[in-house]
């Protein structure tokens, strides 16, 4: 059973930084996207960064391309999103998301993967 527990959010002032981590249990063999979306009150799902464990990694929220990466360590199978230089239209709650693949490209819309974060974790950014 796929099982994806995120981490690492916090409240940091403008400019901060934070890491966020994704540790994926219960997942069958073979290629696989994990993302990250963040979700905003009043605001759409945004997908923001995803990564395969064959090596491509994708940064999809334009206004964070300069500021966001993200990296999969495939031996502990964990999905890290560092966000540097932080706004408050970063503010938000994190998910993970998780999808089985057959070639080494993602999506950026949360609806394509099959399995989504439960609790999340809060990025408050103040001004």
């Amino acid at each position: 059973q796929v099982r994806l527990v995120e981490s690492g959010g916090d409240s940091v002032q403008a400019g901060g930084s934070l890491r966020l981590s994704c540790a994926a249990t219960g997942l069958p063999s073979g290629r696989f996207c994990l993302g990250w979306y963040r979700q905003a009150p009043a605001k759409e799902r945004e997908g923001v960064a995803a990564a395969t464990n064959v090596g491509t990694n994708f940064v999809y929220a334009q206004s964070a391309k300069d500021r966001f990466t993200t990296s999969l360590v495939s031996a502990k199978n964990t999905l890290y999103l560092q966000m540097n230089n932080l706004q408050p239209e970063d503010t938000a709650m994190y998910y993970c998301m998780y999808r089985p693949i057959s070639g080494n490209s993602c999506h950026s819309n949360p609806d394509w993967y099959s399995h989504k974060g439960g609790q999340g974790t809060q990025v408050t950014v103040s001004s």
